[in-house]
């Protein structure tokens, strides 16, 4: 008879990451829709942040999975995330510096 108490801990149970990624990918389409509706009346500005938000909102759902990834990997491949994340972070601000 199989034990079905043999689940591999990963640690603090949180809630599923496909689930959280789904609810956070339909609040990152809801800002993109008002973003186009703000954008069709003329207002830029607001537009302008809404996307800035779901930009971040789908940067941090893909540095949680690659994290995941990386973490049981050779310090090399942590080390290389870290930089990737960086260089992608600087360039959502640069750009955002030189608009004001």
């Amino acid at each position: 008879m199989a034990n079905k108490n043999n689940k591999k801990n990963d640690g603090p149970r949180w809630p599923g990451l496909n689930k959280l990624s789904f609810y956070l990918i339909v609040a990152t389409a809801i800002l993109y829709l008002v973003a186009m509706i703000l954008s069709c009346v003329g207002l830029s500005g607001p537009v302008l942040i809404l996307q800035g938000i779901a930009n971040a909102i789908m940067i941090c759902i893909v540095a949680v999975l690659a994290y995941r990834y990386v973490r049981n990997k050779p310090t090399v491949w942590l080390v290389l995330y870290i930089v990737v994340l960086l260089v992608v972070l600087v360039g959502i601000v640069i750009p955002a510096i030189m608009l004001f």
